[in-house]
């Protein structure tokens, strides 16, 4: 067994993700390379709290969408945090792992980010648009997102949706970090195929926007994914900031950039765990 902090890896392998193939397939690869430098054990997202106290971190992945077991998650935070356990991704995170507040907070404070507002009497601090994206505060993978004209916001119940005007966007882009390190970029040429996605060069004003997020966020270790979107003007807009179970779409990226991300994370990992 390799010597090594005890790693309990929360994964949901039977969860299926639309547009995504075998979504367990990334966490099985995952835990094949990290068992050669620690102890590792998988569980289903609903033991973690009972399992949790047996080991020196806990790393949640792909355990599909929370807002299936809320109230499970919600404990588990609770508890978490009541008995000092180490989470991985940390559970002071400001982006999804905290809900969806940020894009709100980024809409007021005047950062580069899709407008949002939660309440049809906010809709003046959005660009007129012929079409809204209206969805679910709590909502993950798309769930509950719908496409309604100005004179049918008017009608909806403030404070549980989230309520963005509909961006023709030219592609949607992710940057892929570890902690504050860079490691790839993916992008998804075709804005109606959101999971079809290329290997992405970045140029500098890219990453400096990606980092803005990153920096924003605080987080000292962790896995993030910093969704984009090419907008009409040519700028970048934030689409999400996902710190909570980032999918990696490590099956997309060449073989030894899935390898550096994977030795990336183990470091991560190992100065994660000494820092407690």
């Amino acid at each position: 067994m390799p010597d090594g902090p005890r790693i309990l890896f929360v994964t949901d392998l039977a969860y299926r993700a639309r547009g995504r193939g075998r979504y367990c397939d990334e966490d099985i690869f995952l835990t094949s390379r990290l068992r050669r430098e620690f102890p590792l054990a998988l569980c289903h997202p609903l033991d973690a709290a009972a399992l949790m106290d047996a080991f020196d971190a806990v790393v949640v992945r792909n355990s599909g969408p929370v807002l299936r077991y809320r109230e499970q998650w919600a404990a588990f935070r609770e508890q978490a945090v009541a008995r000092g356990v180490r989470v991985y991704n940390p559970l002071s995170g400001r982006g999804d792992i905290a809900g969806k507040q940020y894009l709100l907070d980024l809409t007021l404070s005047g950062h580069p980010v899709i407008p949002t507002v939660d309440h049809p009497r906010d809709l003046h601090l959005l660009p007129e648009a012929e079409l809204y994206a209206v969805k679910p505060k709590l909502g993950a993978d798309s769930i509950g997102l719908t496409f309604v004209p100005r004179a049918d916001l008017d009608g909806l119940t403030g404070g549980d949706v989230l309520i963005q005007p509909r961006v023709d966007f030219r592609y949607e882009v992710s940057f892929y970090y570890v902690d504050d390190t860079f490691q790839y970029a993916l992008h998804a040429p075709d804005p109606g195929r959101r999971w079809e996605l290329e290997p992405y060069e970045p140029t500098g004003a890219d990453l400096a926007f990606a980092r803005r997020f990153v920096d924003w966020n605080t987080l000292d270790h962790g896995i993030q994914r910093v969704d984009a979107c090419r907008a009409p003007d040519g700028g970048l807009l934030l689409v999400e900031l996902e710190d909570l179970n980032p999918y990696l779409s490590l099956d997309l990226v060449p073989d030894r950039t899935r390898e550096a991300f994977v030795a990336s994370m183990a470091g991560s990992l190992r100065r994660f765990v000494s820092a407690g």
